[in-house]
């Protein structure tokens, strides 16, 4: 799943565009974002706020097992790395 600050209208076309099928779900006032201060205040276009970037591996008990953080959203954790990381959960 992924959380975006954009409304879920903009989310579902993203994700129709991209052929994404996971859930996305609209923190449009970054509420959750804002506790895990993942956001990046004004640093959007035209100064809207976004979300740092972020992936997390978490059990269905909530506990978080993995985490990857950047400041550059052009910089992700790659499909390899988060799946290598989930096996090791098992």
């Amino acid at each position: 799943m992924a959380i975006s600050v954009d409304p879920p209208e903009v989310s579902r076309e993203l994700c129709t565009k991209a052929g994404y099928t996971f859930t996305v779900l609209s923190d449009a006032n970054a509420e959750v974002i804002r506790r895990y201060h993942l956001l990046h205040v004004g640093a959007g276009p035209e100064g809207h706020d976004v979300a740092r970037p972020a992936e997390f591996l978490v059990d269905s008990a909530r506990v978080v097992h993995w985490e990857n953080f950047t400041e550059d959203v052009r910089v992700r954790a790659r499909a390899d790395e988060m799946l290598a990381q989930a096996k090791k959960l098992r």
